[in-house]
């Protein structure tokens, strides 16, 4: 079966939502202050074409959900003039179909609910950002990745994995593993091509790693997956896992990682 055609109602989605915002936004905050011929709330189609520096037929146009191609600097100057949210802005985006070029900011810390989630957890758990920092973990967690979350220093996984000699002796079937994980990254670029900060880490990691290197080139994608894991102890013994993967801050791209003793 074909499958249906919804490009129609994501531009309508989008003109709704552009509308809403319009009609929102205070003229007098862009010095506007004679409101007397006004029909309608908030600001005018071209005045918003104006402050975003855009055509106002063409904003018009967006508006009224019809067929007209967006640039994704074009969104982000739209974005801008109406003040979006970062949360607001990614679901522009997600709507146009377009990459954001100007990527939301780190989050700094997680909130500090979920870190106490992370810390009480009775299991290895680690919060990971959109470029693999751990940002929160618990004592199971440091206990088992020994050269990552066990001392000071710089706690990105991907380095870890890549860079540390640590790695292979904690992940049995190590090349395997890596390749999955590499898999997994490349899904995440799909999304992050404006990131430069995920870019200079690719190229950081791809200098420095032969394996990460052929690995890129092979072009495999992975969607981030649980699944059963094993890791090795000092004395060389293998522990099973079956860990689970969950989205708890969305629009920050973090993710939380549980490790539950397989069965």
């Amino acid at each position: 079966m074909t499958p249906p055609d919804t490009t129609g109602q994501t531009r309508a989605a989008l003109g709704a939502f552009l509308r809403a915002h319009r009609e929102q936004m205070d003229p007098k905050a862009f010095g506007i202050t004679d409101l007397r011929r006004r029909r309608t709330p908030g600001l005018r189609r071209e005045e918003v074409a104006q402050i975003a520096g855009l055509s106002a037929t063409w904003y018009s146009w967006i508006e009224q959900g019809r067929e007209v191609s967006l640039s994704a600097a074009a969104l982000a100057r739209l974005a801008g003039a109406l003040g979006l949210t970062p949360a607001e802005r990614a679901y522009v985006f997600d709507l146009a179909g377009r990459h954001d070029p100007e990527p939301p900011p780190e989050e700094a810390a997680p909130p500090p609910a979920l870190a106490r989630l992370v810390r009480d957890l009775p299991h290895p758990a680690y919060l990971v950002d959109r470029h693999w920092n751990a940002l929160a973990w618990n004592v199971s967690a440091a206990a088992l990745f020994r050269g990552w979350l066990d001392q000071p220093g710089d706690r990105n996984l991907l380095r870890f994995i890549f860079l540390s000699p640590h790695a292979p002796r904690l992940i049995p079937h190590f090349d395997d593993r890596a390749g999955r994980v590499l898999a997994e990254l490349r899904a995440d670029y799909s999304r992050r091509f404006a990131d430069p900060a995920l870019a200079a880490l690719i190229a950081e990691l791809a200098a420095g790693s032969p394996l990460f290197a052929r690995l890129w080139n092979s072009q495999a994608v992975l969607g981030r997956e649980g699944g059963r894991r094993a890791f090795s102890d000092p004395a060389g013994a293998e522990h099973h896992y079956d860990q689970l993967t969950l989205v708890p801050l969305p629009d920050a791209g973090a993710r939380l990682v549980v490790l539950m003793p397989a069965d």
